[in-house]
This record gives C-alpha cells, structure tokens and sequence, in this order.
C-alpha cells in the first residue's frame, strides 16, 4: 500500500522516519536551509555564522526553519503528545542537588526554586512525527555536527532523553540550570501568550570553575548584565551550549502552553542520562539507566 493511503498520528499521510534521510524538504525551509548540500554557498553561510555565534555567546537561532505546513502538523502533534506529559513538581536547585546547611545561606546551591514543566519522552514519541523525523535523519546530523565543529554527532542511547517534548501550560516554568551534556538542539512549536522566554548566562561558569559569585548574583536577580533573552518563535531551530550557561524559561501565561522539542545529540556514541536526573525529570528510569550508572564515568568535575 502506497505512503499516501497510510494515516499518521495527526491523520496525515503516514511516514516513518528514515535515519539516512537527507532530503527533507517536505519539513524544512529547503531554500533557506538544504539540508544535505552542506558544500553549498546558502548552507555554507548558515554554518560559518552558527559556529561564529556559538564560539561567542553559546546559542545560536535558525529561524523559520520549519516549513508552515510541517510547523502546522508538529503543533498539532505536540498537542496531542502533551497529554502524556509527566509534571515533576521540584523545588531544585540550578545544580539538581539537595540542600547542605553546611554552606553559607547566599551558596548558589542553597537557592531552590519550582520547576513545574513536564516532558514526553522519546519512548512515547511516535515514528511518524515531525520531531522523530528530524532528529534522526542523516541530514539534520550533519548539518548539527557542521555547526558544532565536529565530524559527527550521535543520537542518544537513552531511550528517554534522546528526543523530548517540554511541556510548559500556563503556570509552569523551567528554572535556572545547566545542561548535563555539551550541547543540544531545540525546536518550538508552540509558543505561549505570555512569558515563557528563554533566558541565558553565556558561559558564567568554566570547567573549572564554578563562579559561585556571579551565579548567585544572577539567581537572586541582584545582576542581569550577563542575561540575554533569546527572541524565539514557533518553527525556529535553536543550537546552544547550555553546558556552562545557566539557563531558564519564564514562568507561562496566557491560554496556550509552551512546547519545544528537544533534541540530544552527543560527540561520542552510546550516551545515557544520569539516574537520578534522570529520576527527577522523568519520574521513572529504565534498566539501561542502572546499567550505565554503575559504569559511569565523569567527564569533567563540574556539579552536575
């Protein structure tokens, strides 16, 4: 039976993703994004200005990067996944670690704040999604890897937090924290009335040294020199190293929820989360989970 006589999650014509896709112009801005033709001058230019931006501020946008009529279906389809969202309901600090009375009262690590966002996980994201689609072609690959300086990127081993959906309804937020891993990948589909920005300290803290200083000052809201809010919409790529940037999304307001794909690629293969993190995101871990933790190995001394 032909591909069009097929219905998909959001009865649209059925189409499984492809890991060797190049081509997917049927989902992206081709002109302004050819995925697949990395050689070419357009995509030349959209690389030389990612890695530019990333080396300087940690973050860099592609807008429109989603085709109106891909950027339609992937609403709907985060609509429809957001009711599997599990809502963790945290007080956590930016590190993910519990409190040490032991420190002194203004310590970064003693300042806990509500994360109230939810997440579906990639176990729960079906083959035929636009997010699915995406994250696991060959073209997206290399055009991530081309702007991050790197010979290849790798999708997760982690059968949770490969591919996610951040859910975010009226209400909810997502505070200051880092990234466990260097990088990653989102993809908004759904932006809220009110609030729900994204807001980041570029490179506040190194790989050694945590600059406890000039986090707590921008915890407590004392200094907001160093924050910059990304101006994000709806069917835009975002690339950021949210590995020493502390980062958060503002509390939602308004009718609509905020929903954004995120998509985690690593520079080495066979990555899976950390437990507890893990734990705490997601409500549940897997087998793999315990498996990788007894075998874990750090790869820098940061906190988290």
């Amino acid at each position: 039976m032909p591909h069009s006589a097929l219905s998909g999650t959001t009865g649209q014509p059925f189409r499984l993703a492809d890991a060797d896709a190049r081509d997917l112009s049927d989902l992206v801005d081709a002109e302004r994004y050819p995925l697949g033709a990395t050689q070419s001058s357009t995509m030349r230019a959209v690389i030389a200005r990612c890695r530019e931006e990333l080396d300087a501020v940690g973050c860099s946008l592609l807008p429109g990067f989603l085709r109106p009529d891909a950027l339609a279906r992937a609403r709907e389809e985060g609509r429809q996944l957001s009711r599997k969202a599990f809502f963790a309901g945290q007080h956590t600090n930016p590190y993910f670690t519990a409190d040490d009375p032991a420190l002194p009262d203004d310590d970064p690590r003693r300042w806990f704040m509500d994360r109230t966002s939810g997440f579906v996980t990639r176990d729960l994201i079906p083959a035929d999604t636009v997010m699915e689609r995406l994250y696991v072609a060959r073209g997206m690959k290399e055009l991530i890897s081309a702007c991050l300086g790197e010979d290849r990127v790798y999708e997760y081993a982690d059968p949770f937090a490969g591919l996610v959906l951040n859910v975010l309804p009226p209400g909810t937020q997502q505070p200051w924290h880092y990234d466990t891993n260097a990088f990653i990948v989102t993809l908004m589909t759904q932006e809220p009335e009110q609030g729900g920005l994204f807001e980041y300290a570029p490179n506040i803290r190194s790989a050694t040294d945590e600059a406890f200083g000039d986090v707590g000052r921008v915890l407590r809201d004392e200094d907001r020199s160093a924050v910059r809010t990304l101006d994000l919409r709806p069917g835009d790529l975002q690339l950021f190293k949210g590995r020493f940037s502390l980062h958060r999304v503002t509390r939602v307001a308004g009718d609509e929820a905020r929903h954004t794909a995120i998509f985690a690629y690593s520079e080495r293969p066979g990555v899976i989360g950390r437990l507890e993190r893990t734990r705490q995101l997601y409500g549940r871990v897997s087998e793999a989970h315990l498996q990788a933790e007894a075998q874990h190995v750090r790869s820098d001394d940061l906190i988290d």
